[in-house]
């Protein structure tokens, strides 16, 4: 595939994509290696199937390597990046490795959007798996079907979700597309909306001519650009003017159940084991695609009820003996913490929603401060800690505050991470819900919390 190259060497390999991608190399046959800042479980993960990990970042990291990839996170004063270009060593955005990946199988689907791309992704993997089409994966989290973020298929087609930060997207010229929404992120790349949306219209006319894209009509801001759309469409969502929507949902806890109308025909009722409406969404999107590889509509509808969900997901960590649950929820945006809260008030009778928030990135937070307060308002109980900069530096009069001094009608707590276990004991009751939300470091107090209040 990579002609002479033998050995790669990934800069940030314990993100969840660089090292799904990183997996899926050593697989193939490469020699791998990578580096990152800190020790985690993805790493020890990596080291245990062989692969080569440094901690901290070193020119030698990459001294008798063939190409260096690195994530859109690096920055381009890393001393392994310095290396590579003083040694005429190739080196690659993780985004142009994926692209090239496209090409090993002659049937590609890429994911995007603002949201549920992780989830979509996955929810179409287990069902051409179910097809017995045997895919290749690579995504953005750890499917549970797969205990795997990359899976390697002997099959024709490769599915991968699509990043829109620092506009990697465009590094993918897939055979078939899906939008699932677009939704202003990633502010240190795109300073309005409309810079985020020319992102897509690229990405989306960027099929060839025998492709398919699969967008959701219903997200306003897709409907603003279908105009601009000049590669063939297939709408999804709840209006009359999809060509496939969702109708009569049923929420029962994790259990979710609809019915399948395909061009205004009733086709069967769709069951889930994930909740919310984002997720009916996101099942119709994999449907949407499952239905163009011209799979049948029972296997279809018997891998999305096999379908487990993806780790950090609204994923279920503990049930207590005084029905007190404890989910691990990746929500880092004010939309999706919104749906999250809305999946936990429409599948559950609780008693009080409790939600943990850790705010992540100082951009993020600068900006939509007053729109995650109005999101986490709709909780009973709010604890917001510290924020998770990740690959920025502080900002100056940015912090977690701004989020809090917005909360209104709640009960509202502004502690440090080693503060939340004890007060989560004191305000806990029998068959309260407790959400630990963020996409940085929050999830390490689960267990804390949990051996708090047992």
């Amino acid at each position: 595939m990579l002609g002479k190259i033998k050995k790669i060497h990934f800069v940030g390999i314990g993100g969840i994509g660089m090292s799904g991608m990183a997996k899926l190399l050593f697989n193939i046959g490469y020699e791998v290696s990578g580096s990152d800042l800190i020790d985690s479980s993805i790493t020890n993960h990596l080291k245990s199937l062989g692969i080569s990990i440094s901690i901290g970042h070193a020119a030698k990291n990459v001294s008798d390597c063939d190409l260096v990839v690195y994530s859109s996170a690096v920055s381009l004063d890393n001393l392994e990046l310095i290396k590579a270009k003083t040694d005429n060593i190739p080196y690659i955005k993780r985004a142009e490795m994926l692209g090239e990946l496209l090409k090993v199988k002659p049937n590609s689907v890429a994911i995007a959007g603002t949201h549920g791309k992780t989830t979509t992704t996955s929810m179409l993997g287990v069902i051409l798996d179910n097809a017995g089409i045997d895919p290749t994966i690579v995504v953005g989290g750890i499917v549970q079907e797969f205990e795997s973020n990359s899976i390697l298929g002997e099959g024709n087609t490769i599915v991968v979700e699509a990043d829109e930060y620092d506009k990697t997207l465009l590094s993918l010229k897939p055979n078939m597309s899906v939008v699932t929404n677009i939704d202003l992120e990633h502010i240190d790349c795109y300073p309005n909306i409309q810079e985020l949306k020319d992102t897509f219209i690229t990405f989306l006319n960027s099929i060839p001519f025998f492709g398919i894209n699969v967008i959701c009509y219903d997200d306003k801001n897709i409907q603003s650009i279908i105009k601009q759309i000049k590669r063939p469409c297939i709408k999804y969502g709840y209006s009359d003017k999809c060509d496939v929507r969702y109708e009569n949902p049923i929420f029962n806890e994790i259990e979710t159940s609809y019915d399948l109308i395909v061009n205004n025909n009733l086709v069967t009722k769709i069951k889930l084991k994930v909740p919310g409406v984002h997720n009916i969404l996101n099942s119709l999107a994999a449907i949407c695609i499952s239905l163009e590889m011209e799979i049948p509509i029972d296997v279809i509808k018997n891998g999305l009820i096999n379908y487990k969900g993806v780790e950090r997901r609204f994923e279920i960590k503990y049930i207590t003996t005084d029905n007190i649950i404890i989910i691990d929820d990746y929500a880092h945006h004010p939309s999706e913490i919104a749906a999250t809260i809305e999946s936990a008030r429409a599948g559950w009778d609780i008693n009080k929603l409790i939600v943990i928030f850790q705010p992540h990135l100082y951009s993020r937070t600068q900006t939509f401060y007053k729109e995650f307060s109005n999101s986490l308002s709709a909780s009973d109980i709010v604890i917001i800690t510290d924020i998770y900069p990740s690959r920025e530096k502080e900002i100056e009069g940015v912090n977690s505050s701004l989020i809090f001094n917005e909360l209104e009608g709640v009960d509202a707590y502004l502690l440090n991470k080693n503060e939340i276990s004890k007060k989560i004991s004191e305000v806990v009751n029998d068959n309260d819900m407790i959400i630990i939300m963020g996409a940085g470091d929050i999830r390490n107090i689960i267990d804390e919390v949990y051996n708090e209040i047992k």
